[in-house]
C-alpha cells in the first residue's frame, strides 16, 4: 500500500491507515489544500472534475466535489471522462483550476488526484511545491454556511472535444470516411469504453472494442505496453482490421497495432503523428530525454529543429512552449499538440494518425517501414543509504565529457549509434537507467556499459 504526494498530485493505494494510503481523509486534505490554494490565488472560484472509470472513482469524486463547495467553490462535474477532455473543459468554463481523479496507467487498486491550472494544464513545479507546503501546514480557511459552493453535472464536453478534434486542420475526416475503416480498440474497461467509439463513429469507422465496459475492474495491466496488448494484435487479424489502438485508463496515452497484428511501437506513435503534421506545419517538435531518437530523425528530415526536455509532462509543455513547437509528447504514446490545448491527448492522435492512413494510402505496417528502427532498454540500478546520486551522476559525466551529454534531468549521453540517460526515479528508490540503440542488443550493451561505468565510480567510492 502507498500514498505518493509529488509536485503534480497525489497517488496512492485505496483503502489502509490514513497518511499512508490514499484514504478519505487524505483526499479531504489535499483537496481542501488545493482549492485554498486556487482561492488564495486569485483563481475563478470554480474547479472542474473529472474521472476515469475505475472502480474507486465515484467515492474519491464525490469527496473531491463536497470538500471543494465547503471552500466555497463551484464544482462543475464531467463525471466518466477523459484527461484531456477536462483539461479543455477547464478553459471553456472559464474556471480557476481543474482536478483529474485518475491513476493513469496504475492499477485498479490506485487513485490520483492531478491538479491543473486555470488553463487546464498541469501545475508547474513551483506551484506544486507551494501546494504541498500548505498541505503539510493545514491551515485550510473553509467557507460559512452562507457561501458554500454548488455542484453541478455537466454533460457534453466530450462532444465539444471531438468537435474541436475535427476542426483541426491535421484532421480530414472526409478522407477517413471514405476509407471506412475497422478499428480494434482496447479499451481497458475505462474512459475509452465512452470516448473512444465516439470517436470512430464521427469519423465514420467501424469500432471493435475489447474491454468495453467502464466498470474500472481492469482486463489486463493498464499500461499499453507490448506485453499487455496481445489479444489486441489477435483481434485486429482476426477482424480483419485496418487499425488496433489501445489506450491508458484516462485516455492519454495511445498505441497502434499494424494490420497485420504487428506493433506499431508505443515510441512511435508520436513519431508519426509529428512526420504529418509537419508535412502540413513545418517547424519544432519536443519529446522527453528518454524517447526515442526516431522524432530528432524524421523532425530534421523535414527540416525542423528537435528539442528535448526533462522528463515530466509539464516539462515537455514548458520546452514545447519556449521553442514554440508544433508538435511535441512523450514516447509512451503521449501525443500534444498545441492547436488543441497543451496536453497529451490520444483522441486527437488517433483522429490524426487515421487522417495520415488515408490521405497516403497507406496500411499502418508500411507507414512503420518508413521510419528508422531503434530499440530501447529500461534498467535501473537499486539506490542504497549510501548512494551519493548526485556525485555519482558528476563522475559519470566526467568519464563521459568528451561525449555529447545533457544534464538538465539526471544525465543523457548521446553516442553516434544510440543513447543512455540516467536520473532518480521519483517514485522508487532506484536510478532509471533508459538505452536505445540501432538493435535491441545494442541498446543493452549501453545499459550494461553504464551499470558497469556506475559500478566503478561506486567502487573507487568504496
Amino acid at each position: 500500500m502507498a500514498l505518493i504526494k509529488s509536485i503534480s498530485g497525489i497517488r496512492g493505494t485505496i483503502g489502509g491507515l490514513a497518511g499512508d494510503n490514499l484514504t478519505p481523509q487524505d483526499i479531504v486534505e489535499c483537496t481542501a489544500a488545493f482549492g485554498f490554494w486556487v482561492l488564495q490565488n486569485g483563481g475563478a472560484p470554480r474547479v472542474v472534475i473529472g474521472r476515469d472509470g475505475r472502480i474507486s472513482g465515484p467515492m474519491v469524486s464525490q469527496i473531491v466535489a463536497s470538500t471543494l463547495m465547503g471552500l466555497g467553490i463551484q464544482v462543475t462535474d464531467l463525471g466518466l471522462t477523459t484527461t484531456p477532455t477536462v483539461e479543455m473543459a477547464v478553459a471553456m468554463e472559464g474556471a480557476g483550476a481543474g482536478i483529474i481523479i485518475t491513476a493513469s496507467h496504475n492499477p485498479a487498486e490506485w487513485n490520483a488526484l492531478k491538479f491543473l491550472n486555470h488553463k487546464g494544464e498541469f501545475i508547474s513545479q513551483a506551484d506544486g511545491e507551494a501546494l504541498l507546503a500548505l498541505i503539510d501546514s493545514g491551515r485550510i480557511d473553509y467557507a460559512p454556511v452562507e457561501k458554500l459552493g454548488a455542484y453541478r453535472q455537466a454533460e457534453g464536453y466530450l462532444e465539444k472535444h471531438i468537435d474541436a478534434i475535427l476542426e483541426l486542420p491535421f484532421v480530414d475526416a472526409d478522407a477517413v470516411r471514405r476509407k471506412a475503416y475497422k478499428v480494434a480498440v482496447d479499451c481497458i474497461n475505462s474512459s475509452g469504453a465512452v470516448a473512444m467509439p465516439a470517436l470512430l463513429h464521427r469519423l465514420g469507422c467501424e469500432a471493435i472494442l475489447l474491454n468495453s465496459e467502464p466498470h474500472g475492474r481492469f482486463a489486463h495491466n493498464p499500461e499499453p505496453l507490448p506485453q499487455h496488448l496481445q489479444g489486441l494484435c489477435k483481434a485486429v487479424v482476426e477482424h480483419g482490421a485496418a487499425l488496433g489502438a489501445a489506450v491508458d485508463p484516462d485516455v492519454d496515452r495511445l498505441a497502434f497495432v499494424c494490420e497485420d497484428g504487428a506493433l506499431f511501437g508505443e515510441e512511435y506513435t508520436l513519431v508519426a503523428v509529428a512526420d504529418y503534421i509537419l508535412q502540413h506545419q513545418p517547424g519544432n517538435t519536443v519529446s522527453n530525454l528518454s524517447s526515442t531518437r526516431a522524432l530528432r530523425d524524421v523532425t530534421q528530415g523535414r527540416g525542423g529543429q528537435y528539442f528535448a526536455s526533462a522528463v515530466g509532462e509539464v516539462n515537455v509543455v514548458n520546452k514545447m512552449k519556449e521553442v514554440n513547437a508544433v508538435i511535441g509528447g512523450e514516447g509512451n504514446g503521449g501525443i500534444i499538440l498545441p492547436g488543441l490545448h497543451y496536453g497529451r491527448d490520444a483522441l486527437a492522435g488517433l483522429a490524426i494518425f487515421l487522417t495520415y492512413l488515408a490521405t497516403s494510402g497507406q496500411t499502418a505496417s508500411a507507414l512503420r517501414a518508413t521510419y528508422p528502427d531503434y530499440y530501447m532498454v529500461k534498467d535501473k540500478i537499486a539506490l542504497t543509504p549510501d548512494i551519493d546520486i548526485e556525485r555519482l551522476l558528476a563522475q559519470l559525466e566526467q568519464r563521459f565529457s568528451n561525449e555529447d551529454y545533457n544534464t538538465i534531468d539526471g544525465l543523457k549521453i548521446d553516442f553516434e549509434r544510440g543513447w543512455v540517460h540516467l536520473r532518480k526515479s521519483n517514485t522508487e528508490p532506484i536510478i532509471r537507467i533508459y538505452s536505445e540503440g540501432p538493435s535491441p542488443e545494442a541498446a543493452q550493451e549501453l545499459a550494461n556499459r553504464m551499470k558497469a561505468e556506475a559500478d566503478a565510480v561506486l567502487g573507487h567510492k568504496a
